[in-house]
């Protein structure tokens, strides 16, 4: 599956820019939907992120596995890796990006370094934005197979959000999820009130 420029844009809205580690996420989004199958409208498909990056946000979007219905988990290891499973037959893989998948621009990452420092004159903004949409370009008119590897997983899928109840915080008066709950001196906390009281 090919994602068609208007639905990049709205992939760009949602996350608020184009740059290159959200294309990386659109194509890992491609091959998910060709792989595992359509938008999930709940939790028939799971993704497990191993990175916190911007293409998380490409993934969201694009495949419906969402941290709001539970079936995208964060397993922040630092790796540009994603695995996709579906319930209803157990079919999973996973996607992890090549080391020379995408060739970087040394022009373009000296000027996002000084970019990201504040010391970009408004010539080397320009420069930069110009070399960030060409990259991210780039990564998107590469075939996937370029980009990543893809493997089968074995194994059982992650288990299914659970839904627990709400218990009001003896101290702030605040509602958290009753397995967050910290106990202390017969008091039932937060996580913030039960440190503040000096729980360990």
């Amino acid at each position: 599956m090919t994602i068609d420029e208007a639905t990049l844009q709205q992939v760009v809205h949602f996350h608020g820019h184009l740059c290159p580690g959200l294309a990386m996420g659109v194509k890992v989004a491609e091959i998910a939907l060709d792989e595992i199958g359509p938008h999930a409208q709940d939790e028939e498909v799971v993704a497990v992120t191993e990175t916190d990056m911007c293409a998380v946000d490409a993934i969201q979007f694009l495949t419906g596995c969402t941290y709001g219905k539970g079936n995208l988990i964060h397993r922040d290891v630092g790796k540009n890796a994603y695995s996709f499973y579906r319930r209803s037959d157990g079919k999973a893989i996973r996607i992890a990006s090549r080391p020379d998948g995408w060739q970087r621009d040394p022009q373009h990452e000296a000027l996002f370094a000084r970019v990201r420092s504040g010391e970009a004159s408004e010539q080397e903004q320009a420069r930069f934005r110009e070399l960030h949409e060409a990259q991210s370009r780039q990564v998107l008119e590469q075939p996937p197979d370029e980009l990543f590897e893809v493997k089968p997983v074995d194994g059982e899928p992650p288990a299914k959000a659970r839904i627990h109840a709400s218990v009001t915080c003896s101290a702030c008066g605040e509602r958290i999820m009753e397995t967050r709950v910290r106990r202390l001196n017969g008091q039932e906390l937060c996580e913030p009130c039960f440190e503040a009281a000096g729980g360990r």
